[in-house]
């Protein structure tokens, strides 16, 4: 590692593109190289591909009707519905939408996977370019685009939510690195104002929260870790203090969704993200349950992590001597921070922390320990970097790790399931009306979505037996039938109950005749069945924002704006000080 460089007199836009140009290429090749498989083979369709496919065709399907932000999935459960989109963060179904408006729906993977691994690989040439000499931050980019961690999500899960998520993650890391002061030295002014440095950082942090809970959940406990290391080693409260605010306003920018999400819980079933098979204690390294496609993956899983835990031990060990031969007490913070999150990521893989995972709060909603490997690749990728700077042994370095990532990457491919025909099936089932399956944990409370009917009528008489003959069949007329908005014309001369294709969920308002009802629910699943009195009536369903929403909203707002306002402060101080300093130089 090296100590970064001086603040003053920065260097010329000319000299940072030339920085910044051979990351980006590396990046990017190394996304293309990952993808190739995807030209012969078709899309890799992991565990959760269908699951993101579906949630991109809703939401660019709603964008069409107007609908800016979606809230509930409309052809989710067979067209009855689930708010899925309050639940799952938006950064990613939005990218996957926003790609299908514009491109063919079957390479919207291809492109996602290439667009955020290049991003991936920029994000860690952030961080890397402050720790190491070029080549070993090079090297460092091409590490991570490539991880192997990255690779498992890419060909065997799918999970495009959280590969979004840690691409963020070095930059994270380099921020919070920022705020504690680890990467300026004492005797020079501080290149980023620590006010500049918190509202970057809770830019970042609420990014990872928009684009997988899970990877939110790692986030904010590694960067309290590494807040709470600095303030013990600088026997100082500072970086911790500011540590926190940076986490309070990246909560606050996030609002519009954390809040949202954490109040509506009780809505849901949500308790079925902790169902079997998804249970902590079931995915500890090498676990084996009584399923032996899960037990598979979590081998595979955790012979990744293991072999990732040794290359960045060795290297850890490697640039270790590096720090002692410079004598640099400012390395080694930064040595030790980056180990003290690799030990972290570490020690939570393994069974005997079973009873932290029940303790600390929301840590069990990460569900799968192995995930913690996204922290580990972070650390993994800097400290190889820093291992092949040296021209005896780097080469050396770069073989064993390039054995790692290709030998992961072969053997996933092979492990992989390829299919071309997933994202057209959707496509056809949200054109012909019969929608997609439901999610277990944002079906509504008192549902059981197992019993919905994969083909249902939009609007239905529910109690035929009290209806005396043929001729007082009420007489139904669907007027309009979008996401957000139901409206139903009905003629009859009895009052019935009205059953439609929708799950009754408190965000809805039910009014019949522009007065405001209580529907009830069927037998064997939560439909949303309206009274409808005798004569001509109109039936409108509305889903209305609710005071949680309003609330989430205002606060992203008070927060982006104080994040701005630390902004403005910022470049306010750095152009006094920039001032200064010149006024300075002309008097000498």
């Amino acid at each position: 590692m090296t100590s970064p460089g001086k603040p003053l007199n920065p260097q010329p836009v000319q000299a940072r593109i030339r920085g910044w140009l051979p990351a980006f290429l590396i990046s990017l090749l190394i996304s293309l190289a990952i993808v190739s498989p995807f030209f012969w083979l078709g899309n890799a369709t992991g565990h959760d591909f269908q699951y993101h496919a579906a949630s991109w065709l809703d939401a660019a399907g709603q964008w069409k009707e107007g609908i800016v932000y979606p809230r509930w999935t409309e052809w989710a459960n067979f067209g009855f519905g689930e708010p899925r989109f309050i639940f799952y963060p938006p950064f990613s179904w939005m990218l996957g939408a926003s790609l299908g408006s514009i491109l063919p729906w079957n390479h919207v993977p291809i492109v996602f996977i290439v667009l955020v691994q290049t991003f991936a690989g920029l994000s860690a040439f952030a961080l890397a370019r402050r720790l190491l000499p070029g080549r070993g931050a090079l090297f460092c980019v091409a590490c991570y685009a490539a991880n192997p961690y990255a690779l498992l999500i890419v060909y065997m899960r799918s999970d495009f939510a959280e590969l979004l998520a840690n691409a963020f993650f070095p930059l994270l890391f380099l921020l919070a690195l920022q705020i504690c002061d680890l990467l300026e030295s004492s005797e020079q002014p501080q290149r980023w104002p620590s006010s500049r440095a918190i509202a970057l950082f809770a830019i970042v942090f609420a990014a990872v929260w928009l684009s997988n809970a899970p990877a939110g959940v790692i986030a904010s406990y590694s960067s309290f870790a590494v807040f709470s290391f600095a303030a013990f080693t600088r026997r100082s409260w500072l970086p911790l203090t500011r540590g926190m605010v940076g986490l309070a306003l990246g909560f606050g920018l996030a609002g519009f969704y954390i809040l949202p999400a954490a109040y509506e819980q009780r809505w849901v079933n949500i308790a079925q993200a902790l169902s079997p098979g998804l249970l902590p204690s079931e995915n500890f390294l090498y676990t084996v349950i009584n399923d032996p496609e899960h037990t598979l993956f979590n081998w595979i899983a955790s012979t990744i992590t293991v072999l990732l835990m040794i290359l960045t031990g060795l290297a850890a060990l490697r640039t270790r001597g590096e720090v002692q031969e410079r004598k640099s007490g400012l390395e080694n913070r930064v040595w030790q921070a980056l180990l003290l999150l690799a030990g972290l990521a570490t020690l939570l893989m393994l069974r005997f922390t079973s009873p932290l995972w029940q303790l600390v709060p929301k840590l069990r909603f990460v569900q799968f320990p192995w995930r913690w490997m996204s922290l580990l690749a972070v650390v993994f990728a800097v400290f190889v970097g820093g291992a092949m700077v040296r021209r005896r042994s780097g080469w050396i370095w770069a073989v064993a790790t390039f054995a790692l990532i290709g030998g992961t990457g072969f053997v996933l491919v092979q492990r992989g399931w390829w299919d071309t025909q997933d994202i057209p099936a959707l496509r056809a089932a949200i054109a012909d009306g019969s929608g997609f399956d439901g999610t277990d944990e944002y079906d509504p409370a008192g549902d059981d979505h197992t019993n919905l009917p994969t083909k249902s009528a939009k609007a239905m008489v529910m109690d035929t037996d009290s209806i005396p003959g043929p001729n007082s069949i009420p007489n139904i007329q669907v007027e309009r039938w979008s996401p957000e908005d139901k409206e139903v014309a009905v003629s009859s001369r009895e009052p019935f109950f009205l059953g439609l294709r929708l799950l009754n969920y408190p965000a809805w308002r039910a009014e019949v005749n522009g007065v405001t009802v209580v529907p009830r629910g069927g037998d064997d699943y939560n439909q949303m069945i309206v009274p409808v009195p005798a004569g001509e009536s109109h039936v409108r369903v509305r889903f209305e924002r609710t005071w949680d929403r309003t609330l989430g909203g205002g606060l992203s707002l008070l927060s982006a704006l104080a994040a701005l306002g630390l902004l403005v402060t910022a470049s306010r101080r750095r152009g006094a000080g920039l001032a200064a300093q010149e006024t300075e130089q002309v008097s000498r």
